[in-house]
This record gives C-alpha cells, structure tokens and sequence, in this order.
C-alpha cells in the first residue's frame, strides 16, 4: 500500500503485538517488523501495543515479549491484565463474583505494582468479556500507579458495565471502538454520552467506522478522543482516512490524532522520540 501523506503527527492507542505466529488467537497475524512498517505507510510515529489472549490466560509471558519486541522500535507497550470477576450485573454474573476470588493466574496487586514501576510498559489492556474483571485490591493499586487502561467496549461489555465497574475510579480509562464494537451506533451513543459525567475517561477511533459518532464525538468533546487504528486487524491507512475525512476543524484532528494522546499517555509525547 502507498503511504498515506499527510500533516498532521499522528499517534496510535491500540495496537495488537502478535509474539509469534502462533499468538494471533484472534484476527491477523502480523510480524513486528510488518506492523511498524505498515505504522509507517500510515504517517504514526508511535503506537500503544498489548499482546493477544495466550491460550492458558497467563499473561506474563506475553507481556514481557510485548516489551521485548517493543525495544528499538516505535511501541509502547501495555501490560495485559485479568481478574476473577464477570462483567454485568445479571442473576448469574451476581452469584459467580460473590464466589469469586484470585487464581494463581490472575493479576494480583503486586504484579501491577510490578509492570507499573517497570519503565518498560506505560499502562494496561482489559477486555472484561475474555480477561474478566479485577477484584478491589487490583484496582486500588491500579488507582495508586495511576496509569491508563485501555478496556474493550462492545456488545460483550457495554459502556454501563464499564461505568460501574470501574470509572468511578481515579486512573484514566480510555474505551476502544467508542464502547460499540461490532460497530454498534447506539451503545456507541451511550459512551459519547458518559463523558459529560467523567473527567478522566476517552474514547479511542478503532473500529469506529461511522462519521456521526466521530464526528459527534469530537464536535462535542475534542479533548477526549483518541486515534486508534485496531492494528493488525484493520491497516492503520484506513483508521487514518476516517479521520481526515471528517468534517471537523484541523485543530480537533490535531487533538485525535497526537494531542489528546500524549496528555494521557507520557510515552506517546513528541519528546519520547528523541
């Protein structure tokens, strides 16, 4: 593909790393060296990167090879964490977290003191509907480390669950595919409309393929979106073009593309490439 050319410096918040062929559990599989040159094809000059769902949920392994492959290239990497509680609040999720407790393979406090003070990750990727949630002592520590977390927002964990599960809490919470994915326009809806209610919580552009909902998005809160592209599953060319074909001012591009990012995420700052 051509590379995209363009003005604007651009930042990426959600990146899928594979460690290997083997680890694409979901979607494309894609080498590094693919993935940084097809960032590159796109004009994004760096990229937040999580590892996929290993097939025995212990994530230590493949964060740690997220942060090794990340070295000397543009990445930064994200620590995958899990928990041992259901999301929502039906009958049996109620009944399954009253019983619920930490397994040897779940994250523990001490593990996210661990990736926190670690200069090597600089947040932590959630999916809820595959990782579960983490229990109160993890997110006390996560609030007392105070690094993003990038949660999956979809069918599979809708923006009310993400409400009451964790953004009353104080570390920044950013929501992939507006909160909608698989393109869903009205759970979309209902994450745009959360953030009137909560200071410390943004929205990122994967998979977001409608231009009322971005638009609207940011038109309406310009300081709480973020560009992600959903690398590798989708080529970064394309989540650019859906931003600079909206109908928004520059300067609101400006803060999807870079600005917004880097207010939330130290390593995505333009002093962290020299």
């Amino acid at each position: 593909m051509l590379e995209l050319e363009h003005r604007f410096r651009v930042v990426d918040s959600h990146a899928r790393l594979n460690t290997d062929d083997e680890s694409a559990v979901r979607g494309r599989a894609i080498t590094p060296d693919n993935l940084e040159r097809e960032m590159h094809q796109a004009g994004v000059v760096r990229s937040v990167v999580f590892p996929d769902v290993p097939d025995d949920q212990r994530y230590l392994q493949a964060n740690n090879a997220v942060a090794r492959l990340s070295v000397e290239r543009p990445f930064v990497a994200f620590a995958r964490i899990n928990g041992p509680r259901s999301p929502g609040d039906s009958t049996g999720a109620r009944l399954r977290n009253l019983a619920a407790s930490r397994e040897e393979w779940h994250i523990s406090p001490d593990d996210v003191e661990q990736y926190a003070y670690d200069d090597r990750f600089h947040g932590f990727k959630l999916d809820p509907a595959t990782d579960g949630l983490p229990d109160d002592d993890v997110l006390d520590v996560l609030e007392s480390v105070d690094l993003p977390v990038l949660v999956h927002g979809g069918e599979s964990c809708p923006p009310d669950v993400i409400e009451d599960a964790l953004l009353d809490r104080s570390f920044p919470v950013i929501v992939s595919h507006f909160g909608g994915h698989p393109l869903n326009r009205d759970l979309m809806g209902e994450a745009i409309d959360l953030l009137k209610r909560y200071d410390d919580y943004y929205l990122d552009t994967s998979f977001v393929r409608y231009r009322e909902q971005l638009e609207r998005a940011l038109l309406e809160h310009p300081d709480r979106v973020l560009f992600g592209s959903g690398a590798p599953s989708t080529h970064p060319n394309v989540g650019v073009m859906e931003i600079l074909t909206l109908d928004v001012s520059e300067d609101k591009m400006r803060r999807a593309f870079s600005k917004n990012a880097a207010r939330v995420i130290d390593a995505l700052g333009a002093e962290s490439e020299q």
